[in-house]
C-alpha cells in the first residue's frame, strides 16, 4: 500500500472519534501493536534525540524497502511512533523521503501535543527520513 493511502486510512480512523480522549486511547492501542524493537537496538545509538521520552528506532532494508521497529518508555509517545511507522515502514527509501506529513495536521495531532512532545514528533519524522536517506544513498552508490 502506498504511503498516501496509509495516511488517508489513518486520517479516516481518527475522524471516527468525537473527542481527543478517544483519540489518545486509540493512539495507545496503536502503540501496543507497534513492531517490537529487539533489545539489542535499545541503545543510545538508536535513541531519538529531541524527545522528552525515550524512543528507540531501528531500520533494516528488506527487499528494497525500509522496515522500522521501535519502542518507547511512554505510552502516548509509543502511539505517536506507532502511527509514523505504520505510515512509513515497508516503503521504498525514495517514497519515504518524498512523502508529506500533512496527515499529522489533518488528525490534529500537533495541536494536541505539548510543545516538548511536538518537538519529539518532529525529531521522530526527521530520524525516519534520515534512515531512508541512508538507504537511498546505498542504493545509488
Amino acid at each position: 500500500m502506498q504511503i498516501e493511502a496509509i495516511q488517508e486510512e489513518i486520517v479516516d480512523e481518527f475522524s471516527m472519534f468525537d473527542d481527543w480522549m478517544q483519540r489518545y486511547e486509540y493512539m495507545i492501542e496503536l502503540g501496543k501493536s507497534l513492531p517490537k524493537i529487539s533489545d539489542e537496538f535499545k541503545t543510545d545509538d538508536h535513541l531519538i534525540k529531541g524527545c522528552q521520552s525515550k524512543v528507540w528506532v531501528h531500520a533494516d532494508m528488506e527487499d528494497g524497502k525500509v522496515v522500522f521497529t521501535a519502542d518507547s518508555d511512554a505510552i502516548i509517545t509509543k502511539g505517536i511512533i506507532g502511527i509514523l511507522i505504520r505510515a512509513f515502514s515497508n516503503q521504498k527509501p525514495a517514497d519515504i523521503l518524498s512523502a508529506k506529513t500533512d496527515f499529522i495536521d489533518e488528525i490534529g495531532l500537533k495541536e494536541h501535543l505539548s510543545p516538548t512532545r511536538a518537538n519529539g514528533l518532529v525529531s521522530m519524522i526527521k530520524q525516519l527520513k534520515l534512515y531512508a536517506l541512508a538507504y537511498q544513498a546505498k542504493i545509488e552508490s
